[in-house]
């Protein structure tokens, strides 16, 4: 199952600035340039039609006319040309350069909470996610111009405010503040129309919803997660359905111990954002029963991970002991995500729980050490050869409980030995004899 963030898997990836509402700087009014040659220069600037021409002519004017009566409004002109080139760092410092001249400038702190934001989200750049929540309680906090109509400033923050709140979240979340980042979020999607949800940021900030109610810790979920997670697949393009379900299929069946009701969830979850309180999940039997129950379900050597690693943490000292027999000295994929690698030494989050810890439930030791070129970096993903590879095998040799806690389920840490990487080996080529010569007989 793959790290899912709709912000690269969905949309901040694929929402771009330049489909963004347009919302231009309020309150410019007539101004008049006495300077010829500062209003030649402007009018030069302004009248270029082609994207990189005009940047390049109002970057001219900023730098030969500062302290122009017409700065602010060239940048903010200058704002919408990089949107429309796509270049969302010059667009994000176009902004920034107009909030050092008006502060309260409510397109350019929209723009900048929505590039911060998309950094936020994409990369996790703690520096990109604080000035994200920044400008985002900024401008909850921009007051109306004068000369604006209340109708107008109603539209523009019918836009804006909604973008505050998710910037404001994505960083509550980067910061370990899940419980006001799960609050932010659900004050953001309250204010799109329910059809507003099914598409663009409303529906990826309620995937984020979803990875914020499945966090460890006090705020974890699993209903709500469940609920966000279904909403999200129900509209979800179709190559991110196949994402998102296993995780949504992870946490359903973590607390309600199987998949039966499921679907029934999932069509609920289409009809409205919110989970009413006619939508209920029952939760599973005790982890030692559902243990018990994964063991002697069927064979146990065809058990994903996942469930053999559950089995040995939360199973009876029986059931572990007996799949333990099973396990021991015996060769396994791994497929995981790589939290820390050396030549010698690979540890893998497995399970969804792991992964989203960022922490290795599985450490393979290799037989023969990697060269340093092949040595993966954290994130990497191994798979199954079956999935196209690459792929991570061990032995097993060794497990060690980690107990419960206040705020983390029991876990095991399994350790392989003999461990080697496949790679996915490509076709050999195919060589065609020539067609024996047929001769005509004499």
């Amino acid at each position: 199952m793959k790290k899912l963030v709709l912000a690269t898997v969905m949309a901040v990836a694929s929402i771009s600035l330049v489909s963004a509402p347009t919302l231009r700087a309020q309150g410019a009014g007539t101004v008049s340039i006495q300077n010829p040659a500062e209003f030649n220069a402007y009018q030069q600037a302004s009248t270029q039609t082609d994207p990189t021409a005009r940047a390049s002519s109002e970057e001219s004017f900023l730098t030969t006319y500062p302290q122009s009566v017409v700065k602010n409004s060239v940048l903010d002109d200058l704002i919408v040309t990089y949107q429309k080139l796509g270049d969302l760092d010059k667009t994000a410092g176009a902004a920034t350069r107009l909030l050092q001249v008006d502060p309260n400038n409510m397109h350019a702190l929209y723009v900048a909470a929505y590039v911060k934001r998309s950094q936020c989200l994409n990369s996790g750049d703690a520096q990109a996610c604080t000035d994200a929540g920044a400008l985002g309680a900024k401008g909850l906090k921009a007051t109306k111009p004068a000369d604006t109509p209340d109708a107008e400033w109603q539209k523009i923050t019918g836009a804006a405010y909604p973008i505050f709140h998710s910037a404001i979240a994505a960083s509550d979340v980067n910061q370990k503040n899940v419980k006001d980042g799960i609050a932010e979020y659900k004050t953001e999607l309250n204010l799109f129309s329910l059809p507003a949800t099914q598409s663009g940021t409303g529906l990826v900030d309620t995937l984020k919803l979803a990875e914020a109610y499945a966090l460890a810790g006090d705020t974890r979920d699993p209903v709500q997660a469940v609920w966000f997670y279904a909403r999200a697949w129900n509209f979800a393009p179709p190559a991110y359905k196949a994402q998102i379900e296993p995780k949504m299929e992870y946490w359903y069946k973590r607390f309600h111990g199987g998949l039966d009701g499921l679907d029934a969830v999932k069509t609920a979850a289409a009809a409205t954002l919110f989970k009413p309180d006619s939508v209920t999940i029952a939760p599973a039997p005790t982890p030692d029963k559902l243990a018990h129950d994964a063991l002697v379900g069927g064979d146990p050597m065809k058990l994903n991970l996942e469930d053999k690693e559950f089995i040995l943490a939360n199973g009876s000292k029986e059931d572990s002991d007996k799949l333990w027999s099973l396990l021991k000295d015996q060769p396994t994929p791994v497929p995981g995500i790589v939290i820390e690698a050396t030549a010698s030494v690979i540890k893998v989050a497995v399970t969804q729980d792991a992964k989203d810890s960022k922490v290795a439930d599985f450490i393979v030791n290799l037989t023969k050490p990697l060269e340093d070129k092949d040595i993966p970096a954290a994130g990497f993903e191994y798979k199954l050869m079956s999935d196209g590879g690459p792929e991570l095998d061990g032995t097993y040799d060794t497990f060690t409980l980690v107990p419960a806690t206040a705020t983390t389920a029991a876990t095991a840490q399994i350790v392989l030995r003999e461990g080697f990487v496949q790679e996915q080996k490509k076709a050999a080529p195919v060589h065609h004899k020539p067609a024996a010569a047929h001769h005509a007989a004499h």
